[in-house]
């Protein structure tokens, strides 16, 4: 077998059905993600352990290969001919080769076609502070920031400068300079690129993922000396994403942090990706600004009243999860059932569906 153009097979299968995921391994068949589904592809057959094995190493270059014998996994971003990009991961699983892509489509989507609200738009015209967005894996995150970060692109003259693992959309520069660093490529570790980072003169900053304390840390002083940054974590709403990002600093530097989160956070955009229905997903986001009741919250460290504010600061462009989803309900985009699914509170989902 050619696993090459097995391999190429595999990725069109993918990109035409709109997958956003395709997996290889062991004793199964290639499989294929569509609209939160994992589905088998039909058509092909059980995978034997050279088989798996040789469509994981036609996605490698060399060095990538010694890195992940060394490793037992890499992450990497691969280019598909002019069709499309993929994030992708290869690990060992019971001793035999795996990998798990993401696709990336080489266009990025602007704010209005992501189907996101439009005060989305304004976290694009800000000339500082510190906007996150935050949700499960796999529900849109990196798409959100490209596409606000594109508006950026399209409408100022800035130094956007974005630390990424590995890089996910490539940015045609328009009006700004768009510096694009990845993680093992660009730089040792997204650690070495922040400290760096500010004396390469930029203006917008993202980093793809804030992976721990220190990360945390540079992006809030980044905030803090004027500029504009933006960045995700794997967290389920704005309060517990305060509360993750406190925590995870020392005891005796959680006051500081407070303080400084209070000083520098200007928005939190947490948003999961629904089942549509006819097909398809639709975002559900839960928007928190950061007024000045939400930020005496931040540095009192009374996180778990932020949920309140967010239910009845609508006028300043805030909604809470459930809010979003009842909305979608309402406009018989997604099900009732769906809602409930993807609701952190249904009982409170159902109430505000009663009073609708």
């Amino acid at each position: 077998m050619n696993y090459k153009e097995k391999l190429n097979e595999l990725l069109l299968t993918t990109i035409r059905q709109n997958a956003s995921d395709l997996h290889i391994g062991v004793g199964r068949r290639p499989s294929i993600r569509v609209d939160s589904i994992l589905i088998p592809i039909e058509k092909e057959t059980v995978l034997t352990k050279e088989e798996a094995e040789g469509l994981v190493l036609a996605l490698l270059s060399d060095e990538q290969k010694d890195r992940f014998l060394k490793l037992k996994q890499v992450d990497f971003s691969y280019n598909f001919e002019d069709k499309a990009r993929f994030r992708v991961n290869v690990f060992i699983q019971r001793g035999f080769m795996a990998a798990a892509l993401r696709v990336i489509f080489s266009q990025v989507k602007t704010l209005d076609e992501l189907n996101l609200p439009p005060i989305i738009h304004d976290f694009s015209k800000l000339k500082q502070g510190f906007v996150l967005v935050v949700g499960p894996a796999g529900h849109g995150k990196s798409t959100t920031l490209a596409g606000i970060v594109d508006e950026i692109n399209h409408a100022k003259t800035d130094h956007i400068i974005t630390v990424e693992d590995p890089i996910e959309y490539l940015f045609s520069q328009d009006r700004c300079i768009v510096s694009q660093r990845e993680v093992g490529q660009d730089t040792l570790s997204f650690h070495d690129a922040l400290r760096a980072i500010l004396r390469q003169d930029p203006d917008v900053i993202m980093i793809g993922e804030m992976r721990d304390p220190e990360t945390i840390a540079t992006a809030m002083t980044a905030a803090e000396t004027g500029h504009l940054v933006f960045s995700t974590l794997h967290t389920n709403s704005a309060s517990q994403t305060i509360d993750r990002i406190i925590d995870s600093f020392p005891p005796e530097q959680q006051g500081q942090v407070s303080s400084q989160l209070a000083s520098t956070l200007v928005a939190i955009v947490s948003q999961r990706l629904v089942p549509r229905l006819g097909g398809g997903r639709i975002p559900a986001t839960e928007i928190m600004i950061t007024n000045s009741a939400i930020k005496n919250l931040i540095r009192e460290r009374k996180i778990y009243q932020i949920d309140l504010v967010i239910e009845t600061s609508a006028q300043e462009g805030m909604i809470s999860l459930n809010r979003s989803l009842v909305n979608l309900v309402k406009k018989h985009e997604i099900s009732l059932e769906e809602a409930e699914a993807n609701s952190l509170n249904p009982s409170e989902l159902r109430l505000l569906l009663e009073r609708s």
